[in-house]
């Protein structure tokens, strides 16, 4: 009777490993999941990572993509209980929980509390403090399962194991490629832009300034209930906090009642801006949104879309 007890002991102890592996490893893809692949997440994790921690936009999107597969490869081979005797897997998970542990310890000291820290994406609002919370959980119970549980022993995953893995981290960047950054330069084909509408009272408010008919400007013509021209306005808010002297302007169009959710959500009341007339907006850009017109003395001399707007092609143009 008691070989018999000791042996379903043994069992559920067994069980409940394997089961506690799996939750920890559908816990990271979940949040591999929110960062890359629940639209428009991928995007904004990068801007996080630049506003946040400093790093080029470049970098941003190296490691979005880096950490992001690092997240699918081990959460993938946690899920199928895949790590041997030495359990890299689970001690190589606790190293990355305690990386983003840093970041968010940095976060909640230089930005405050308050703040989104994107470790879920958009999908679950979490400030740096709750995060750490959760991230001490994780490490706990990955503790539980380097004592305790040995996973599978397969000799054949000494090797398997380092392939997966590499092959996992790489996914995001096979999937979702560093999009060009060159903005689409019209040459022979530029064009005056007529910016009449933007001083008219009657149409404009405020009125522009007079100064974007002389020289450079990066004119962002932007809806306010347009996803993708929020997501340019939170990114060229980056920009300007970044770099201050860089000239961005807005002109917005739309409702008033979506007014107050655009600046909520992207931040951007530091750019400068007018709100145009509906009719007059789409006389001079159409219905396609948002256009983002690079302006060389009144003349537009490329074009860009949100995703190839990239900081330092504009200060390169800027300095030209």
């Amino acid at each position: 009777m008691v070989p018999f007890y000791f042996c379903k002991m043994k069992v559920f102890k067994r069980t409940a490993l394997v089961l506690l592996s799996i939750l920890l490893g559908a816990t990271f893809l979940y949040s591999a999941w929110t960062k890359l692949y629940r639209y428009p997440s991928l995007e904004q994790f990068e801007w996080t990572i630049v506003q946040f921690a400093g790093l080029s936009w470049r970098l941003a999107e190296l490691s979005a993509r880096f950490f992001g597969g690092l997240e699918i490869a081990l959460g993938t081979l946690l899920v199928f209980n895949s790590f041997g005797r030495k359990k890299w897997i689970p001690k190589l998970a606790v190293g990355l929980l305690l990386l983003f542990s840093a970041y968010l310890i940095f976060l909640w000291v230089t930005v405050g509390n308050d703040i989104n820290c994107g470790c879920f994406g958009d999908e679950i609002w979490m400030s740096p403090s709750a995060s750490l919370i959760k991230n001490a959980i994780l490490i706990a119970l990955l503790a539980v399962v380097i004592r305790w549980h040995n996973g599978l022993q397969f000799r054949w995953l000494r090797i398997a194991n380092p392939l997966l893995l590499l092959a996992l981290t790489a996914l995001p960047f096979v999937l979702y490629p560093i999009p060009e950054s060159t903005p689409d330069w019209l040459k022979k084909d530029s064009f005056s832009l007529d910016m009449a509408p933007l001083y008219n009272p009657e149409l404009s408010q405020p009125t522009a300034p007079t100064s974007l008919k002389e020289g450079k400007h990066v004119i962002a013509f932007l809806s306010l209930s347009c996803p993708h021209c929020r997501m340019a306005a939170q990114k060229m808010h980056i920009m300007k906090m970044r770099n201050p002297a860089l000239p961005i302007y807005f002109v917005l169009a739309g409702k008033e009642k979506y007014l107050e959710s655009f600046w909520k959500e992207t931040e951007a009341k530091d750019v400068p801006h007018t709100k145009l007339d509906g009719d007059a907006f789409t006389n001079m850009v159409g219905y396609s949104w948002p256009v983002i017109y690079w302006i060389n003395n009144g003349r537009v001399e490329a074009q860009a879309n949100y995703i190839q707007l990239d900081q330092q092609e504009i200060e390169n143009w800027l300095a030209r």
